[in-house]
């Protein structure tokens, strides 16, 4: 025990005992450092999935939403386009009765001109024969046979 290399040996593993209590300490700082950046670096990530999976979910959310509300549109669109449809199909039959009834009315209105223009045709003719008969002074049965030959042609001055 009284060698030089004895004491150096017995030195050399105090300085490392020493070294590695100081040094252990360190490393176990560090290590204990780096795995609480570590743990804090997985919380955060957690964290960032948490609100990347909020943020997914509220956006699949507002998708259905904007969908729903899409197919809404679309079949207030439909009920609309039908609802102007039957509105312009009944306006137009409203449109073509109102028109046959005019035609109607215009058909009888040229009927009853047609008929008073006969009506006074006929007067004409009854007063011109009625004159014919007054002035040329005939017999009675001269008279009736005018009468009925003026009836006879009475229906070629109607057409």
């Amino acid at each position: 025990m009284n060698t030089p290399e004895f004491w150096v040996a017995v030195a050399f593993v105090i300085f490392v005992a020493l070294v590695w209590k100081k040094a252990s300490a360190a490393i176990t700082g560090l290590l204990d450092a780096r795995a609480e950046k570590i743990r804090a670096e997985l919380d955060e990530a957690q964290r960032l999935r948490e609100d990347a999976q909020a943020l997914l979910a509220n956006y699949q959310r507002r998708q259905r939403d904007a969908l729903q509300e899409a197919e809404a549109v679309i079949a207030h669109a439909r009920e609309e386009a039908d609802r102007l449809r039957t509105q312009a199909g009944a306006d137009l039959e409203a449109a073509l009765k109102r028109r046959e009834t005019q035609a109607m009315d215009r058909i009888a209105q040229a009927e009853a001109a047609a008929l008073a223009e006969v009506r006074n045709l006929t007067v004409d003719i009854a007063v011109s024969a009625s004159r014919r008969i007054l002035e040329s002074g005939i017999k009675p049965a001269q008279a009736d046979k005018l009468i009925e030959q003026s009836i006879a042609e009475l229906p070629k001055h109607l057409h």
